[in-house]
C-alpha cells in the first residue's frame, strides 16, 4: 500500500484527527484527499488554512448515504473518523450515537463496497471495551459491523479493518486543554479521581496507528498500539512542572458514564491476539452460523489467565515524563 499517486477519503476529516491525517497525506504526495463532513464552517477554516488544489471539501453526513455517495465514489482508500465521541452527548441521546457511529460506519462501509473502494479504515476506542457508556457500546458495535464484514460479504474486494486507541492528547473532548487553561488562570484544577488512569497517545500517534492498519491490515483485523498512560494526578502534577506552578487540586468525583481504567484489549480478545512489538493485531473470529460443531470443543486457552491491557497497567508515566511529552505538542507550545 502506497499514499503516493492514490485518493483518499477522511469522514469527519475537519476533526483533530482529520486535519492531522490530512497533512500527513499531502506530504506524502496523496493525489486527492477528500474531506467529508456537516460542519460548513469547519472546512472552511481548513480550506483557508491548508490552501492545497488537491484537498476537496463535501458537504454529507454518514447517516445519509446519498450524501455520501459522491464523496465515496472515485476513492481509492476510505479512514471512517466520523463519529459521536463526547461521552455526555451520547448519554443523553444515545439514538443519535446509534444513527452516528453505527448505521454512518455501515454506511460508509457499504458505499465503499459498492463503489470499488480498495480499503477502508474504521476508527474506533478503547471505550468500546467492556463498555459502560453510549459512545463506547455504540463504537463497539461500529467493530462489529466492520469486522462482520470479514464473513457476511465474501464476494467483496473491499478490505475493512479497525484500529482503537485512547485519549489522544489535545484531540476534542481532551482534558488537558482544560486543566492547561485552568493552571494558567490560577484556577482550581478539576480532578475528577486521582488515581483514575488514562493512555496518553499523540494525534501523530493515532495516524501513525491508522497507517499501520493501511499497509497491513486484513480483512477483520483490529489493531492497537501500546501505548502508556498515567494517572490524573500525575498528569495535572505533569502540567504543573511544565508551567512552573503549583496546581490547586479539587476532586469532583467520577461522572457519569466513567470508569477508574480504560481498556484497549479485553482478556477474552487476547486468546486471540498476535503480538507485534509496538502493536496488537487483534484476528477476526473465523466461526459461522454452523455452531453445533463448537458444542463439543471449543479454545483450549484458559481466558482466566490472560491479562487485560489496560491503563492500569501499561507503562506509567511520571510527572517529569508527561511534561516533557507535553512540552513537543503543538498545541502546548503556544501555552509556553
Amino acid at each position: 500500500m502506497k499514499v503516493e499517486n492514490n485518493t483518499f477519503l477522511i469522514t469527519g476529516g475537519t476533526g483533530s484527527f482529520g486535519s492531522t491525517m490530512v497533512r500527513y497525506l499531502l506530504n506524502n504526495n496523496a493525489q486527492e484527499i477528500r474531506i467529508l463532513s456537516r460542519d460548513e464552517k469547519k472546512q472552511d477554516d481548513l480550506r483557508k488554512e491548508l490552501n492545497d488544489d488537491r484537498v476537496k471539501f463535501y458537504i454529507g453526513d454518514t447517516k445519509d448515504y446519498e450524501s455520501i455517495a459522491n464523496a465515496v465514489n472515485g476513492s481509492d482508500y476510505v479512514f471512517q473518523a466520523a463519529a459521536l465521541k463526547q461521552v455526555p452527548s451520547c448519554e443523553f441521546f444515545p439514538i443519535e450515537a446509534v444513527k452516528t457511529n453505527i448505521i454512518g460506519t455501515q454506511n460508509i462501509i457499504k458505499a465503499s463496497e459498492d463503489y470499488g473502494v480498495k480499503k477502508v479504515v474504521v476508527l474506533s476506542t478503547d471505550k468500546a471495551v467492556y463498555p459502560i457508556n453510549a459512545m463506547g457500546m455504540s463504537k463497539g458495535l461500529a467493530e462489529k459491523v466492520a469486522i462482520s464484514r470479514h464473513y457476511s460479504n465474501s464476494n467483496t474486494q473491499t478490505i475493512c479493518n479497525c484500529t482503537r486507541y485512547g485519549n489522544v492528547m489535545g484531540s476534542r473532548g481532551s482534558v488537558i486543554p482544560l486543566f492547561i487553561k485552568q493552571i494558567l488562570n490560577e484556577e482550581p484544577l478539576t480532578i475528577t479521581d486521582p488515581n483514575m488512569t488514562r493512555f496518553l497517545m499523540s494525534l501523530d500517534d493515532s495516524v501513525n496507528l491508522v497507517m499501520y492498519a493501511f499497509e497491513n491490515g486484513q480483512k477483520g483485523d483490529l489493531f492497537v498500539m501500546k501505548s502508556p498512560a498515567s494517572t490524573i494526578e500525575d498528569l495535572v502534577d505533569g502540567i504543573g512542572l511544565l508551567f512552573n506552578k503549583k496546581p490547586i487540586k479539587k476532586i469532583i468525583g467520577i461522572r457519569h458514564g466513567e470508569k477508574m481504567h480504560e481498556t484497549l484489549v479485553s482478556s477474552e480478545e487476547m486468546l486471540r491476539a498476535e503480538d507485534r512489538g509496538d502493536y496488537f493485531r487483534l484476528l477476526p473470529d473465523d466461526r459461522d452460523l454452523n455452531y453445533e460443531k463448537y458444542f463439543s470443543s471449543g479454545n483450549d486457552m484458559d481466558a482466566g489467565n490472560l491479562n487485560v491491557y489496560d491503563s492500569s497497567n501499561t507503562t506509567l508515566l511520571s510527572p517529569e515524563q508527561i511534561a516533557s511529552r507535553l512540552s513537543e505538542l503543538n498545541f502546548v507550545k503556544k501555552f509556553l
